[in-house]
Formats: C-alpha cells, sequence, structure tokens
C-alpha cells in the first residue's frame, strides 16, 4: 500500500531518471515509500521524457507504466482547475504549479515534495517540502 498523504511534483519523479546521483537516489527512496501524483504529472513527465532525454515512446511507456504500479494517480477534473485557480490568484504560483498543489489538496495530501516551489510554505494544511534539503 503506497503512501497517501505525500505528493510528488513531476520534477521530483523526473530526478530518478537523471545522472544526478543523490538526487536520483533521494528520489527513488521517496517513490518506493508510495505517494501520489496526478495525470499532470504523467503528462508533464511524458513531455520531458521525449523532448529533454529524447526517449523513445516505448521507454516513456514504461516509465509510465512503472508510475501507475507504484504511485496512486488522481485525476484531473473541473474542481482541479477551479481550485488551482483560486491558488494561483491567492498564493502567486503559475497555473500549472497551482494545478498540482490543488491536485495534491483534493488527495488529501498532507505534503508535496518539489525542489521549485516556496519549500516550507503551508497551503491550506498542505506543506511543501524540497526532498533534497536537510
Amino acid at each position: 500500500m503506497s503512501r497517501t498523504d505525500i505528493f510528488f511534483d513531476t520534477n521530483v519523479i523526473l530526478y530518478a531518471l537523471s545522472k544526478e546521483r543523490e538526487k536520483a537516489a533521494r528520489s527513488a527512496e521517496l517513490m518506493r515509500a508510495g505517494g501520489v501524483i496526478s495525470v499532470q504529472v504523467l503528462n508533464e513527465f511524458t513531455l520531458v521524457t521525449r523532448r529533454k532525454f529524447r526517449a523513445d515512446w516505448s521507454v516513456v511507456r514504461q516509465g509510465l507504466d512503472a508510475l501507475r504500479e507504484c504511485l496512486d494517480v488522481v485525476p484531473l477534473t473541473i474542481e482541479t482547475h477551479r481550485r488551482g485557480i483560486e491558488i494561483a490568484e491567492r498564493c502567486g504560483f503559475g497555473v500549472y504549479d497551482s494545478t498540482i498543489v490543488a491536485a495534491a489538496l483534493l488527495a488529501g495530501c498532507t505534503t508535496l515534495y518539489s525542489e521549485d516551489m516556496q519549500a516550507g510554505r503551508v497551503i491550506d494544511g498542505l506543506t511543501i517540502r524540497n526532498p533534497y534539503v536537510t
């Protein structure tokens, strides 16, 4: 059973594939314990692995299958969109980051692991943490 109180931003998922050994190891360790991602994370993973890593579709599909197997995936809904827009307006995040925050909140998560959001910030009970900072 995976941990359903932890939500992963796309950058943490992608570091598991990076050549930065410490970040890759930390990401893999966290993901093994389980957690939650959204369909948006799957889409962003697909985009980056195709564009930046130039991965073949078969490799991308294998990665997506592995993510869906080890993590819970929540859908993008109109409620996610509405809440994301409200968070963007209230907190000053971009729309895509706000949608990640909204998905984490709607999934009932208490921690969002992200390297590029405001670590330590608490939004409606969700704490943003940089998993690479001790």
